[in-house]
């Protein structure tokens, strides 16, 4: 079957779900050359079954707020495939919540997870809940409601969720309490816990050191460094925080951070000192990023406009840029703007950060673009090392951990060049990303047989 035929069977099967419509699109494209090579994969209708989600679970949540009043939110847990592994991926509290990003973003994980190395497979879920403006208590209960459901449906070799947006640290030993005591158990079905208590140590770290890690294995190929190099970055949570740590400690310069209220542009650079007063402002205080620009004399904040045609922050004259906020904040005429003020290197730190038509211009302008599901690999890539930890009981040092990250990266890069080279696209870690992993799911599928 040829891949526009498979995109319209996917559109009529998912009419009203356009961000899982748009990673199906980025695959099916990258793809077309596997299925032509292996029609084996094209009789068994491999990526057809890859796009169906094994399972969808979707679940009522009803918790008390500190008024004693009800209230009622949608959870999820979409489990995508689970060919190579049990099933892996963050849960995400935001109002935008539906099964369309959710599906999107288990879809995605299912690639990024086989190009980890590690036996994981791919899934997602959270709820339409908003941690915004609730208090401690009320988090903890909407957490332990959640979970009461969760719970049937997870298990350490079944499934094994950990955090995403609205979901870090706290909400994670909220959950974790909540299954222990329902399941009488210790065991790692949650990834993200607290050191000490089966976390792993560099997992908060994890996703944004990784995906700078990432670059500098992309910039290496141009015999390249990111020493001296200036920076956009995008969001402020957990991926934007320790993207922007790393990119210090290598000598390179961070010049921007948003949140949904705006962004920051601080010419002088984000110095260790500026991005320790960010993490406490935004993971402490959960303040707006306004009061940076408050805090420190020459930092401009341009305050978020959703009707423009474009994000002035990818406006801005730089060398590299990373978006870690959400998805498509980057639309063509963000990345025409990219490149023409000199952009060399894009990685992309949230998911699907960037729309169709704004990877065809970076790439046709030669950009080192790298997608989410190989550059922010390296977050679920510690949460599988943090599960072999649990398995087998033990804790290894940040040093250990931090080394196998930097392993991780590096190979997950060598995976996707040699995957493009191979595929005719050379240099394109997209297509490369996209058809390594596809390739070891694939496989997998075809020796357990149609299930």
């Amino acid at each position: 079957m040829a891949g526009h035929d498979i995109l319209d069977i996917v559109k009529k099967r998912n009419p009203h779900e356009p961000e899982f419509l748009q990673a199906a699109e980025e695959v099916i494209a990258s793809i077309l050359p596997v299925l032509e090579k292996n029609p084996q994969y094209g009789k068994l209708k491999i990526l057809e079954r890859m796009l169906e989600p094994e399972r969808l679970i979707t679940f009522r949540v009803t918790w008390l707020d500190d008024k004693g009043e009800v209230q009622v939110n949608r959870g999820y847990r979409v489990q995508m495939n689970s060919a190579i592994g049990p099933y892996k991926g963050g849960l995400r509290f935001h109002p935008s919540v539906n099964a369309s990003v959710l599906k999107f973003l288990a879809f995605e994980q299912v690639f990024k997870n086989a190009l980890t190395g590690i036996p994981m497979g791919g899934g997602k879920g959270g709820s339409d809940f908003d941690p915004k403006g609730k208090t401690e208590n009320e988090i903890m209960k909407f957490c332990q409601a959640f979970m009461v459901e969760l719970s049937k449906h997870i298990g350490h070799r079944l499934d094994v969720p950990a955090g995403d947006i609205g979901v870090g640290g706290r909400e994670i030993g909220y959950m974790f309490g909540a299954y222990k005591k329902l399941r009488n158990e210790f065991t790692g079905v949650l990834t993200g816990k607290g050191i000490g208590w089966g976390g792993s140590l560099i997992r908060t770290e994890a996703t944004g050191y990784g995906l700078i890690y990432f670059a500098e294995n992309m910039l290496q190929e141009k015999k390249d460094t990111i020493k001296g190099k200036t920076c956009l970055v995008s969001g402020s949570g957990n991926v934007a925080q320790y993207s922007m740590e790393k990119i210090i400690q290598l000598g390179g310069k961070v010049v921007s951070a948003s949140d949904s209220s705006g962004f920051i542009y601080d010419e002088a650079g984000i110095t260790q000192e500026r991005l320790e007063f960010l993490k406490e402002l935004k993971n402490v205080r959960r303040g707006r990023i306004k009061e940076y620009a408050d805090k420190f004399k020459g930092v401009v904040f341009t305050t978020d406009d959703p009707k423009a045609d474009h994000n002035p922050l990818w406006n801005i004259k730089a060398d590299c840029a990373f978006p870690c906020a959400t998805q498509n904040e980057i639309n063509e005429k963000d990345a025409k703007n990219l490149v023409k003020n000199g952009i060399k290197v894009l990685g992309e730190g949230a998911n699907m950060p960037t729309t169709i038509e704004g990877i065809n211009v970076l790439i046709d302008a030669g950009v080192m673009y790298s997608p989410g599901k190989a550059s922010n690999a390296g977050g679920v890539a510690t949460s599988g090392l943090e599960m072999t930890q649990n398995y087998m009981g033990s804790n290894w040092t940040r040093e250990e951990v931090d080394a196998k990250l930097v392993g991780i990266m590096k190979e997950i890069h060598a995976t996707c060049l040699s995957a493009a080279k191979e595929y005719g696209k050379p240099g394109n870690y997209m297509v490369g990303a996209n058809i390594a992993g596809f390739l070891k799911v694939a496989k997998a599928m075809q020796a357990q047989g149609v299930i």
